[in-house]
């Protein structure tokens, strides 16, 4: 399989080009008589896989086709989301992809080799599964559509992310999720080559090797004007990812000389529903705030924990405390051992005392939030404090205080230098 790489020029990537060149890596849909296209949910509606899967619905006029967004354990998008996101496409063409049911076992990660890549932080076989679509032979091509950008469990997200966490089953999440906890997301943030990313690809070489895959990687950046396509990538092999991940970290990672004191992160009451996808902003921006700083998230959409019930109830639960007692429970506690991807997120949702995280949300009472150990404001007082519609993105002046801005934390990774490079 040819591999194709655009970056932009004077006009940028425009939609002609993009049209072209997945038009020439699908050989204009000739032979192909059924597809199955991967593309993220409404999360990653920054992505341009809105634009890209419309036109690969186009050149694949003739195939039946089967559309699978990549959920993960995210909730499955509704109507509305896939008409904002992916406007025109028929809504018959979409399928949900269910994590605990709709996956079948297709090998294992030993443990030698789990135990190798993790630096002995775990121990033990991964099975691996995948919705079971994927392994179904009647596709002659299944098209994998998403986004870099920095990620907390992977280092760098997509490529077989989408496939193996995206579209994958219980244990692999479970186990990937957890090992990211392990190793350090400090460690993993924004990296291409990570503990995650070397059981994906082990899994995929060793497993989907035969598989008729197509990867169509982007880089995007947020600007005034809307979102604007860094990199489009089209093909197969850890070599586009690398090239494309490249772009990524020179588009999407802010290194900052000082640590910050203040930072406001904004979310999108569309995108953002539960502290599993509002913690982004923890994630993000981790590296960046000095030690007795605060971070404010002010989240209008935010009403639950878990997009899932049962990860909802256990969040609640457990909620954000030291990560050493999280891994404590882990090693003890049954409940909690068979949903690591949750004990992961908690872990990668504390920030061990070092700063203030501080909640304000439109749909959690206040007791809510503080008995998951984060402080909380109403959103009526953070507006009104904090006129997110006159922020501009980076240091502002609040009456006095100086305060960095993120009007979405999910485009990038914001780091003091000297934290990101040590690991710290």
């Amino acid at each position: 399989m040819k591999n194709y790489v655009i970056k932009p020029g004077p006009e940028g990537i425009t939609d002609k080009q993009i049209y072209n060149t997945l038009d020439t890596a699908l050989k204009s849909g000739e032979s192909i008589k059924k597809a199955l296209i991967l593309p993220p949910d409404i999360t990653r509606i920054n992505s341009y896989a809105g634009p890209i899967t419309r036109m690969l619905v186009k050149i694949l006029s003739k195939a039946e086709i089967d559309i699978m967004p990549a959920l993960g354990t995210h909730a499955p998008m509704t109507d509305d989301e896939i008409e904002r996101m992916y406007e025109g496409i028929p809504k018959d063409k979409f399928v949900v992809h269910k994590w605990r049911k709709d996956v079948i076992k297709i090998g294992e990660i030993p443990r030698g080799f789990v135990r190798e890549v993790s630096s002995n932080y775990m121990d033990e076989n991964i099975d691996v599964e995948v919705n079971k679509r994927i392994m179904d032979r009647s596709y002659d091509i299944i098209i994998s559509v998403g986004q870099i950008v920095p990620h907390e469990v992977v280092g760098m997200a997509n490529y077989n992310k989408n496939i193996f966490a995206g579209c994958g089953g219980r244990s692999l999440i479970n186990a990937s999720h957890y090992m990211s906890a392990l190793y350090g997301i400090n460690r993993i943030m924004g990296r291409t080559d990570t503990p995650v990313r070397k059981i994906f690809n082990y899994a995929e070489e060793k497993f989907l090797s035969d598989i008729p895959l197509l990867y169509i990687l982007t880089v995007t950046t947020q600007q005034k004007k809307g979102v604007k396509l860094e990199c489009l990538a089209a093909g197969r092999g850890t070599e586009i990812f690398k090239e494309a991940a490249q772009v990524s970290a020179e588009k999407n990672i802010t290194l900052l000389p000082e640590p910050l004191k203040k930072v406001i992160v904004y979310l999108n009451p569309l995108e953002f529903k539960s502290t599993w996808l509002g913690n982004k902003a923890i994630y993000r921006t981790r590296m960046a705030i000095a030690d007795g700083g605060e971070l404010l998230i002010i989240a209008p959409g935010v009403r639950e924990c878990g997009e899932d019930a049962s990860n909802d109830k256990l969040i609640r639960k457990y909620g954000y405390r030291n990560s050493d007692e999280i891994i404590e429970i882990a090693s003890k506690n049954q409940e909690i051992r068979n949903n690591l991807s949750v004990a992961a997120h908690c872990i990668h949702g504390t920030v061990n005392n070092r700063f203030k995280v501080t909640y304000a949300p439109g749909y959690m009472t206040k007791q809510e939030i503080e008995s998951l150990n984060y402080s909380y404001m109403s959103l009526d007082e953070a507006l009104k404090k904090y006129d997110v519609n006159n922020l501009k993105d980076g240091f502002n002046m609040v009456d006095g205080e100086k305060i960095f801005f993120i009007s979405n934390p999910a485009v990038g990774l914001w780091a003091y230098e000297k934290n990101f490079k040590s690991g710290g």
